[in-house]
């Protein structure tokens, strides 16, 4: 049964409304829940969702929209008391300190005056007009939110870069500056290996591998995915480019995107040629000849441990040997997975919360078989219906379709979990593959929300290999260390990067085509 409320007039920022909307879901005999505003986007959603009802058609962007699909009649009838009740304590929600929180970015200046980078996450159709206020008072901006228009987003760029300022995204989820991490980030160790990348996950597993590996980063600058559209033309990667090649602190800088536009390519390239410094490429999906200077990698691991070998002065193409000799290591795993799937699995199942790990997933497997996604390569392979899997299939956790009225899955595990259990049901399920990411940002206790769920999904089903990776570092909130000896006692493989996870999901679903 579903109940909709439609409040006129009410405006929540996004975060709020997630919160509300993943409270109403967590209730008993919910099924699925969704607090947004009415913008065509929300409403699309909705409508992907199975959440839409004919009365929002006339509802407008300065409405509030509530709809629960329950199978609790009288959690329906109680449901907008329900809801005013928690929109009530949210919108008077007082700061736990009691101290005063500036309500605008002028109040901000005026009690900090010595700021000079303002990260801003609200509606994206506000969002805009903020960025640009604080880049008018020379201030750097990581502009966290998305839905910004195209027009905005470059006329933001063609200001900072006429002003000598910073300005990531919109819709950049990750940078770290200063040792600073901001939003979706890690900590890491400080070093002398600079990244730009116009992708926050793919930021996050190369900076933590680097640390990792006992490297470290001068500065991780994010720019947003668009950034390397012909429209936008680079331009905030090739001044972060510029801005890194003058950076006494930084000796290698490593460059992270799907792969940019031709026509950015080529700027990018111009740029490269005039610098001095080492430069690691990892342009997901593509692959091109090492020239001087520049080390062109296949995945994000590939370049991680390249950029480490530089910093530590050791040749750098002993990484694709070592990486090359380790996944021949992975034949003892795979053997024994082979002898615990059930003999009616024959699928991978990738169920991701990181977008460029999905990509990065994606790429590795298409390369040995055909796979559907909501990401998908190639346009004949995109899922009809997000929801549920074909055959061969990974999906992005965090596209809009899923997102709506919802925490961000890094976030917020519970529709993961739920996809999980509905991929292990399935008897031609052989390999779950995920990815687990830790950090500032993320959820606070990934073991404790992912296990029982996994040990439901092992109970259900005997006879599938879950695969995951853990991008993180020991210094993390969650610590890495504790995070992978919990998933292994519980029998999941983990693997050393998102790479080796998908690599060794592909080497399993190769040999059961054999079999």
């Amino acid at each position: 049964m579903i109940k909709s409320l439609i409040k006129t007039g009410e405006y929540y920022d996004s975060v709020s409304l997630m919160i509300v909307g993943k409270e109403i879901t967590e209730m008993d005999g919910v099924i699925d829940a969704a607090v947004v505003m009415a913008t065509l986007e929300n409403k699309a959603i909705l409508k992907m969702s199975n959440l839409y009802l004919p009365e929002f058609d006339n509802c407008s962007d300065t409405d509030l929209l509530l709809v629960v699909n329950s199978e609790d009649e009288q959690l329906l009838e109680n449901l907008e008391e329900i809801i005013n009740d928690l929109l009530f304590k949210i919108r008077n929600k007082k700061s736990s300190q009691g101290s005063y929180s500036p309500k605008s970015i002028d109040g901000v200046v005026d009690i900090c005056p010595e700021c000079n980078l303002v990260l801003i996450s609200i509606a994206g159709k506000y969002a805009g007009k903020q960025a640009m206020k604080a880049l008018q008072k020379g201030l750097n901006v990581m502009l966290f939110s998305d839905n910004v228009s195209l027009e905005t987003e470059i006329n933001l760029k063609n200001y900072a870069l006429e002003n000598d300022l910073l300005m990531m995204g919109p819709d950049c989820g990750t940078a770290i500056i200063n040792g600073i991490p901001l939003a979706f980030a890690n900590v890491v160790n400080k070093g002398d290996i600079g990244i730009i990348a116009a992708s926050g996950t793919g930021l996050q597993e190369v900076s933590s591998i680097i640390s990792n590996n006992g490297c470290g980063i001068s500065q991780a600058i994010g720019t947003g995915g668009r950034d390397v559209k012909e429209q936008v033309g680079g331009m905030m990667f090739i001044s972060s480019l510029r801005a890194l090649n003058e950076d006494e602190n930084t000796k290698i800088i490593v460059l992270i995107s799907k792969p940019p536009h031709p026509i950015v390519l080529d700027k990018i390239k111009l740029i490269i040629n005039g610098i001095s410094k080492p430069v690691v490429c990892i342009f997901l999906g593509t692959i091109s000849e090492n020239v001087d200077g520049v080390l062109y990698c296949e995945t994000l691991e590939e370049a991680a441990l390249t950029a480490c070998a530089l910093s530590e002065n050791k040749p750098a193409d002993g990484v694709k040997s070592f990486l090359s000799q380790r996944k021949l290591a992975f034949s003892g795993i795979c053997e024994e997975e082979l002898e615990n799937i059930a003999s009616t699995g024959k699928y991978v199942r990738g169920v991701f919360s990181g977008g460029t790990l999905c990509d990065e997933a994606l790429i590795i497997l298409s390369k040995n078989i055909d796979i559907y996604s909501n990401r998908a390569i190639k346009i004949q392979f995109q899922l009809e219906n997000s929801w549920f899997s074909k055959e061969h299939t990974v999906v992005d956790l965090g596209e809009d379709e899923f997102t709506v009225g919802r925490l961000h899955p890094m976030i917020d595990f519970e529709l993961r979990n739920k996809r999980i259990l509905q991929e292990a049901e399935d008897p031609e399920t052989a390999v779950i593959l995920f990815d687990l990411v830790l950090g500032y940002g993320a959820n606070e206790n990934p073991v404790g929300e992912i296990l029982p769920v996994i040990r439901e999904a092992q109970n259900a089903s005997e006879g599938i290999s879950f695969i995951c990776s853990v991008t993180g570092t020991e210094e993390d909130p969650q610590g890495k260390a504790m995070t992978i000896e919990s998933l292994e006692f519980a029998g999941i493989n983990v693997m050393p990067s998102n790479a080796a996870a998908a690599e060794l999901a592909s080497s399993i679903i190769q040999k059961l085509k054999k079999i």
